[in-house]
């Protein structure tokens, strides 16, 4: 696999049930040995569904891009998404990215680096000057990543998967500037 084998592009509405897919099947192979089976399930129905998926690429506060192979299926998404951000995110006009996730099979071939720079290119688009996310303060190899694309630690909040009360770090860094390398 290399950069060649898949591309970028925003999402389309007939993206709703690979995305939904990729979606629930990425945060099962990260967080389900961490956390409660009965939490997980209650997160990934309430999150992951065609329907909500399809729901989700119509938001207009919101913009889904999509790493996909020539042919065509789905290796990873991000996506950004206005609206209020937490005190401790102080830069100017915010805006959050929401959910960054890759196949696994996919780590290590140069895909989220490209993601991560499709995402600050359309974060600036939207007129965006600060990016943010929260990230499971319990996902060591996710704030190495971010950290490596410039995201600095600037406070946590309140993550409910299922019942279970979690905490992410909230990670800033300017729109501008360098990305990841």
């Amino acid at each position: 696999m290399s950069p060649a084998d898949f591309h970028l592009r925003p999402a389309a509405p007939a993206d709703a049930a690979p995305l939904a897919a990729l979606g629930e099947r990425t945060f099962r192979e990260t967080f389900a040995a961490a956390n409660r089976p009965e939490d997980l399930a209650a997160y990934l129905a309430a999150t992951y569904g065609a329907t909500r998926q399809a729901e989700e690429l119509a938001d207009p506060r919101r913009t889904t891009l999509v790493a996909a192979t020539a042919a065509g299926e789905l290796i990873a998404f991000a996506q950004l998404c206005a609206g209020a951000a937490p005190a401790c995110v102080t830069g100017p006009a915010p805006l959050e990215l929401l959910r960054f996730y890759v196949d696994r099979p996919w780590h290590g071939q140069g895909v989220a680096a490209a993601l991560m720079r499709a995402v600050l290119a359309a974060a600036a688009e939207r007129g965006a000057r600060t990016l943010w996310l929260g990230v499971w303060e319990r996902n060591p190899r996710a704030i190495a990543f971010y950290a490596k694309c410039g995201f600095r630690d600037v406070g946590s909040h309140e993550f409910l998967l299922g019942s279970d009360r979690q905490t992410d770090r909230i990670m800033t860094r300017p729109v501008a500037g360098d990305g990841p390398r």
